[in-house]
C-alpha cells in the first residue's frame, strides 16, 4: 500500500522539510479586509507580522474550502492508495472535518483524517512521525495507533504578551481576557478537550516561561528520549535562547525551533512563546 502524508499549513513545517519528505499540505488563510492570503503560499510569516503592524483591525482566518481539499485528494489518488492527514485541533477549526468530508467524496483513495488536538509543530510532530512510518511500509492503521500513543505523552504550553487577540478571535472568553489585562497576568495556556484554556495564571513573562521550562525539565529528568520544539511568534532569538539553555542541561534531547505562523499568530499575537514535547 502506498501511503501519502498530508497536513494543513498550521503545522508550520518549513517548505524545504515538506519537499524533502514529500509532505502534502492544504493552506489556511488570513484575510486582511477583503484580501485573502494563503499562509505558507501567498504570505510568509515575516511578511505577516510586518503587515500586522500597519493594520488597525485584526485579520480574519479561514480554513481551506472543500473544493481545494477535494482537488488535492484527487491529485493524490492518482499516485497513492491512502493518505494520512493530520490537522489542527477541531476545537478551533473545522479543517479536520472538512478533510474527512472531502475524503468521503473522492474515489480511489482512503483518507484518514487525524485531529492532533493541537497546532503548530506539536501538530507537526505527528506529521513527521507519519513520514517515518510510511517510509518503512507501515499501514495507515498502524500510523494512527502510534498517533494515539504520542497523544498520551505530548505536552504543549504557551504564553501570550497580550490576551486581546485571543479574546477578539473568540478563542478565550472576554471575562478571562479582561481579568488578565487588569492584573498584567501572563497566563500559561494549553489545549484541553481540543480548546485553548488557561493552565495557570502567572504575573510576569519571565515567571511564566520559567514555569513552562520547569515542567519540561521535570520530564527530561525522567527520560531524555524526548522530542522538543521551542515555538515563537516573531521572537526567534528568544526561542533560541531557551533551546540553548535547555541543551546545556540536557544535551542528548532532540530539539528544534518552530514558529507561530499567520493563522495562529493572528490569535496569539506577536511575542508569544510556546514549548511542546513528547516521548519518542
Amino acid at each position: 500500500m502506498k501511503v501519502a502524508v498530508m497536513t494543513d499549513s498550521t503545522a508550520y513545517i518549513p517548505e524545504q522539510t515538506r519537499e524533502k519528505n514529500n509532505i502534502h499540505m492544504v493552506p489556511l488563510s488570513v484575510v486582511f479586509e477583503d484580501e485573502a492570503y494563503r499562509e505558507e503560499v501567498d504570505i510568509s510569516t515575516g511578511e505577516f507580522y510586518q503587515k500586522m503592524k500597519s493594520v488597525q483591525e485584526l485579520p480574519k482566518t479561514s480554513q481551506p474550502s472543500i473544493g481545494v481539499i477535494t482537488q488535492k485528494l484527487e491529485e493524490l489518488a492518482k499516485e497513492y492508495d491512502a493518505v494520512v492527514s493530520v490537522h489542527l485541533s477541531s476545537g478551533i477549526s473545522g479543517t479536520c472535518q472538512a478533510v474527512q468530508s472531502a475524503g468521503d467524496m473522492v474515489e480511489g483513495i482512503d483518507v484518514y483524517a487525524y485531529d492532533s488536538e493541537l497546532s503548530c509543530m506539536g501538530q507537526g510532530f505527528y506529521v513527521l512521525e507519519a513520514v517515518r512510518m510510511a517510509a518503512s511500509g507501515k499501514k495507515p492503521e498502524e500510523i494512527l495507533a502510534r498517533f494515539d500513543q504520542i497523544k498520551q505523552s505530548i505536552r504543549a504550553y504557551f504564553m501570550v504578551d497580550d490576551l486581546t487577540n485571543l479574546q477578539r478571535g473568540g478563542r478565550l472568553s472576554g471575562a478571562q481576557a479582561l481579568l488578565g489585562s487588569l492584573l498584567q497576568v501572563k497566563p500559561i495556556l494549553h489545549f484541553v478537550d481540543k480548546l485553548i484554556v488557561p493552565f495557570e495564571k502567572i504575573r510576569t513573562r519571565k515567571k511564566a516561561i520559567n514555569r513552562i521550562m520547569g515542567m519540561l525539565k521535570e520530564d527530561a529528568e525522567q527520560t531524555q528520549e524526548l522530542r522538543v520544539v521551542f515555538i515563537h511568534a516573531n521572537r526567534e532569538e528568544a526561542a533560541k535562547e531557551l533551546e540553548s539553555a535547555f541543551k546545556e542541561e540536557f544535551p542528548e534531547v532532540e530539539t528544534t525551533i518552530g514558529y507561530f505562523g499567520p493563522v495562529i499568530g493572528t490569535h496569539l499575537g506577536e511575542g508569544a512563546i510556546g514549548v511542546c514535547w513528547y516521548r519518542k
